[in-house]
């Protein structure tokens, strides 16, 4: 006997969502009912619905999203706080137009998720893969996400937590000279530590293009 899993979809544009429905039916392993929302408001009035009869098991959510008519709900990502918080068991794939990399980093690091996918790198494909590997109970992340991943994880080894405060305190303003007055450490030793951080952001410039690059890769 087929299992039954609910399922909601929630983006603002009615062919993706359509898209991920065709999809989905061609999963023959599971029964799937397949809700849908196309605004904040939909999509809170769906889970007020199911806190009353079944959670949903996986839920796919755009994260720009237009906001609820009373402002308490202004993206994808407050939605995915609030399924997080209604239905801790229910899986969340978050889906998205963006490709920044400081963007995702935030997307990763603070939104709740199981997978997040790139919509230019979602075939059909990609969406059944990771459908199949969410359920299962491993995350699951887009070819261009991954990517991102994994320089956030090899810049978090190879930066420690005074690599991370010298870029803090210079994107705050803090001049060289005066982050001995936030750091416990001596100028020279902060200096090596700057040059360390601009030799492993291949940064040649100056201060600014430091903290550029430090935007780019999620530190600011």
């Amino acid at each position: 006997m087929q299992k039954e899993l609910d399922i909601l979809i929630i983006d603002d544009h009615h062919s993706i969502i359509e898209g991920y429905k065709n999809v989905l039916s061609k999963i023959k392993d599971y029964k799937l009912r397949i809700l849908k929302a196309n605004s904040c408001d939909q999509a809170v009035k769906a889970i007020n619905k199911a806190k009353l009869s079944k959670p949903f098991d996986v839920v796919f959510i755009d994260i720009q999203l237009p906001p609820s008519q009373d402002g308490a709900i202004t993206s994808g990502e407050d939605i995915a706080q609030l399924i997080n918080k209604e239905f801790p068991q229910t899986k969340i794939i978050i889906s998205t137009m963006f490709d920044n990399p400081h963007r995702l980093n935030n997307i990763i690091k603070t939104v709740p998720h199981h997978g997040i996918l790139i919509k230019s790198d979602s075939t059909s494909k990609i969406i059944l893969n990771a459908f199949e590997t969410i359920i299962q109970g491993k995350q699951f992340y887009s070819k261009t996400v991954q990517k991102i991943k994994d320089k956030i994880i090899l810049n978090d080894e190879l930066l420690d937590e005074y690599h991370k405060k010298i870029i803090f305190h210079l994107s705050k303003g803090v001049k060289t000279k005066n982050l001995v007055d936030y750091i416990p450490l001596s100028l020279s030793a902060i200096e090596k530590r700057k040059n360390y951080i601009k030799q492993l952001f291949n940064v040649n410039g100056d201060d600014e293009q430091l903290l550029l690059e430090a935007k780019k890769r999620g530190f600011i």
